[in-house]
């Protein structure tokens, strides 16, 4: 679920991109990196950190011209080498390129190893590598040709940026899984980024979101990109999108997140009628589950309250690549109001349980304080299958739905009650005027080619 963010023809281009980054900095904390374009040489800076920490001013200095692509790492896919940090780039017989991917290749082994078998020698554990030796290998003039083809090897989710010296080359793959959208900078030039939210931060107007299948190219040459429909799109938007991993404030394809949000909330709150529990307030698990707890008290009309406290200054705890590390971050990160919620029944709302040491550890925290009933629920269906599109969780045995039912899982995590969204209350929450990629949810491995 990585950010992915390309500038062109502003000569702030590096900037620009530093800014967008920064905006999403929620979808990967492990790594971040830019690639810019000036007279005909690419410049790169990537490491380990927060974008903040890797882009000061000389840093960006360095990066001069006016493009540039940008990436922040959430991997997975790969290791937490430095080398598996993106934009990836290469020489070869046309020039200079660097690329920048969101999403997961799912036949990446099979052609890993034939491109291996062929001579090709791999410097990264990364799936996007793979794109780069098969337009390398290519022998077509054109560079668009080079990564059609290699494109037409390619099977999973993805969007991609591909810098040259002088062109940029944008693709979301034919189902439009992980979103991308294109904007308009004030200052001159033109964004394109994984949510729009990126939009604000450096001053560009939304003008439409990249569709499914469609390769936009940037040149120096052409004032608006060109566009290529390369394959007949298959939409379907992943659903998690709007269910976690986006910011609140972005519009994915057209769709408020956080109007997604509430109405996931009411939904929970018109789904509990008739539950015979009495509840005092309505708990957010900040903050990706707030939205929805709003929505739950608009429409029970019981009182909202912030019972637990966020420290600001700790990462997500999902995109943690140990479970160490997340069991340490969640204990870090959240904080209850022993005054506010002491002899109370909270209805405590998260987003999604997905491995289960977020929900145990709230739970705890809130009866340690002193709450009478801790009634948990949940803004998103069971999540009962990995997903192989780009969210982390690779294995069955990871996701506490695949391995025990409603009430084990209720027991598990010591809740006085627990519910979930259906997946038809997820669909309709979201807008039912579209297929989804759901496979979190129901196993449906749609991708095929």
């Amino acid at each position: 679920m990585c950010a992915i963010v390309g500038i062109f023809g502003n000569e702030k281009a590096s900037r620009l991109a530093s800014l967008a980054l920064f905006s999403m900095q929620h979808r990967g904390q492990e790594a971040t990196g830019i690639s810019s374009s000036s007279d005909g040489k690419i410049y790169t800076i990537k490491n380990r950190g927060l974008v903040s920490e890797v882009f000061d001013n000389n840093a960006l200095e360095y990066l001069k011209g006016n493009m540039a692509i940008g990436h922040n790492r959430y991997s997975t896919a790969g290791g937490d080498s430095i080398l598996d940090a993106q934009p990836v780039f290469a020489k070869y017989k046309l020039g200079e390129i660097s690329i920048v991917h969101n999403g997961n290749l799912i036949n990446k082994k099979a052609v890993r190893q034939e491109l291996i078998d062929n001579g090709a020698i791999f410097q990264t554990g990364m799936d996007t590598e793979n794109l780069v030796h098969l337009i390398a290998k290519n022998s077509k003039d054109r560079l668009r040709d080079r990564i059609k083809e290699a494109l037409d090897k390619t099977i999973g989710a993805y969007c991609f940026i591909i810098q040259s010296r002088s062109k940029q080359f944008v693709i979301r793959d034919r189902y439009g899984i992980r979103p991308l959208s294109i904007g308009k900078l004030k200052s001159g030039g033109y964004i394109v980024a994984s949510e729009t939210c990126a939009f604000d931060l450096v001053d560009a107007e939304f003008i439409r979101d990249v569709r499914p299948g469609e390769m936009l190219i940037f040149s120096e040459k052409v004032e608006e990109p060109e566009s290529i429909q390369l394959y007949e799109p298959e939409y379907r938007p992943c659903a998690f999108e709007y269910v976690y991993f986006a910011r609140p404030d972005s519009v994915i394809d057209g769709k408020s997140v956080y109007k997604a949000r509430e109405d996931m909330g009411k939904t929970l709150a018109i789904n509990d009628r008739g539950n015979d529990i009495k509840i005092d307030m309505v708990i957010p698990v900040p903050d990706s589950g707030v939205p929805a707890a709003i929505g739950y008290a608009a429409e029970s009309g019981i009182p909202f309250e912030l019972g637990i406290i966020r420290n600001h200054y700790v990462g997500r705890t999902f995109i943690e690549p140990t479970q160490e590390m997340r069991d340490l971050k969640v204990k870090m990160k959240l904080s209850p109001m022993k005054s506010l919620i002491a002899g109370k029944s909270l209805l405590v709302i998260d987003d999604s349980i997905v491995r289960g040491t977020t929900s145990r550890r709230i739970v705890k925290i809130l009866k340690e304080a002193g709450a009478k009933e801790v009634h948990f629920r949940v803004a998103s269906p069971e999540i009962k299958f990995p997903c192989y599109y780009g969210i982390d969780t690779p294995t069955k045995e990871e996701l506490i739905s695949h391995r025990m039912n409603k009430e084990e899982i209720r027991e598990h995590i010591q809740a006085d009650t627990l519910e979930y969204l259906s997946i038809e209350d997820l669909k309709n929450s979201i807008g039912n005027d579209r297929n989804y990629a759901l496979e979190s949810f129901d196993g449906d491995y749609f991708v095929t080619k």
